[in-house]
């Protein structure tokens, strides 16, 4: 089975910067494009970042230009590089990857942005 396990979140002021890390263990993890997902309280959650099997990214518009996505597949974990944080960015970050089925989520990582 698959596990995800998120780490790197915190409390930053707006303007700052945090690094998350998702490692994954259990799967063939280099096959599979990945995405950081977030839910702030009383939302959906939503797909922020993805990135492709061989480091292709994409991103929501609310972080382009801000956010970066990377992979190390030796290591099976996935990165976001979270840059110019915002308030709005206030929320409980996953991985997972991308196609359906999705595997069982983590545990999440707290980001909170707040003077």
């Amino acid at each position: 089975q698959v596990q995800l396990v998120e780490s790197g979140g915190g409390l930053v002021q707006p303007g700052g910067s945090l690094r998350l890390s998702c490692a994954a263990s259990g799967t063939i993890f280099s096959i599979d494009f990945m995405g950081w997902y977030r839910q702030a309280p009383g939302q959906q959650r939503e797909l922020v970042a993805t990135i492709s099997s061989r480091g292709i990214p994409t991103y929501t518009d609310s972080v382009k230009g801000r956010f970066t996505i990377s992979r190390d597949n030796a290591k099976n974990t996935v990165y976001l590089q979270m840059d110019s944080l915002k308030p709005e960015d206030t929320a409980l970050y996953y991985c997972n990857r991308i196609s359906i089925p999705l595997w069982r989520w983590g545990q999440g990582t707290q980001v909170t942005v707040s003077s």
